[in-house]
């Protein structure tokens, strides 16, 4: 399977969206980005689901325009939405392109945070990110807004370690880069970061 980031290039603050395409083409979450539906249809003419991380404006902007550029497309969400179609729950399994991803409840940052995981690859929303601007190589969601807390969150990563597969070498999260290699490392950093529970930015 392929990933593409569809947001890649943005001028305007959005979240990365990646198209994942095989036998499941799927988006995870959508951006902001006017016309991101037309960067999805060239990679795919079929979108079978959208699948979110978590509902931040960020995040599920242009759902509607996703979902209304595609036939029969599902809308995947742990907390409700209008246009959700299929609720999912920590320890569901959902196929996404070519391989089986488990959820993992993950709040601290959103109470509807989920991270996906499979054998391979973690999609890890703004729980855990490679890069955001206040650390490389692992840093930690914002707990600042609404649902926001650093607490929840640090048990939130705690479980993403004891659930992750030591397999998993591709990482693709909300904010910032994609990363490619050891995985539980960075994501053990992010966790140690997060537990000195200082501000994740000077200023706040």
């Amino acid at each position: 399977m392929t990933i593409v980031n569809v947001t890649a290039g943005a001028q305007a603050f959005t979240s990365n969206a990646f198209l994942v395409t095989g036998e499941v083409p799927t988006l995870v979450d959508v951006g902001t980005i006017s016309g991101v539906e037309d960067v999805v249809r060239e990679h795919t003419d079929r979108l079978d689901q959208v699948v979110l991380t978590h509902q931040h404006p960020d995040h599920v902007d242009e759902l509607g325009a996703v979902l209304g550029a595609f036939d029969d497309t599902a809308c995947l969400a742990f907390a409700d939405h209008p246009r959700r179609t299929r609720p999912i729950s920590d320890g569901d399994e959902v196929q996404i392109g070519d391989e089986s991803f488990e959820v993992i409840h993950t709040p601290g940052h959103a109470d509807d945070h989920v991270a996906l995981v499979s054998d391979t690859t973690l999609f890890s929303g703004d729980v855990v990110v490679h890069d955001d601007g206040a650390f490389d190589d692992g840093s930690f969601g914002k707990t600042d807004l609404p649902g926001g807390d650093r607490e929840v969150l640090i048990a939130s990563i705690r479980a993403l370690l004891d659930r992750l597969p030591p397999t998993v070498e591709h990482m693709y999260s909300g904010h910032g880069g994609e990363f490619h290699g050891d995985v539980h490392t960075v994501v053990e950093r992010a966790l140690e970061r997060a537990e000195r529970r200082e501000p994740k930015y000077p200023e706040g």
